[in-house]
């Protein structure tokens, strides 16, 4: 499994069609983490100041329809995906708690009553 962070907003826009984020068109990839303490450090280094909910998807990268690459450190804390997110190939939701100064601290299921 691998996680894409995105706000709930950006990720509800259309919901009928896989996800594509901006970082696709500008750097050729959707960036990704291979685990939940990643994906915690990666929202409190990038997205602290974002505002609204914050989800974590979670993808069994098998369904994807996409290449997906890896980089950093040993070449697995940072999975690129190099083509939108197939939405079937969502296995879950997280939403990511927040303090009030916007610092990530645990994963809950994404609605809460999953």
């Amino acid at each position: 499994m691998i996680f894409h962070v995105v706000t709930l907003a950006d990720w509800s826009a259309a919901p009928d069609l896989p996800y594509a984020p901006p970082s696709l068109d500008t750097q050729g990839f959707t960036h990704c983490s291979a685990d939940r303490p990643t994906v915690l450090e990666i929202v409190n280094r990038h997205f602290r100041d974002v505002p609204g909910p914050l989800l974590a998807v979670e993808i069994d990268e098998r369904g994807l329809t996409s290449e997906v690459s890896r980089e950093g450190g040993s070449g697995a804390r940072y999975p690129h995906v190099h083509g939108p997110l197939d939405r079937a190939a969502v296995h879950r939701l997280w939403e990511v708690r927040r303090d009030a100064d916007g610092t990530a601290r645990d994963l809950v299921p994404y609605p809460a009553d999953s």
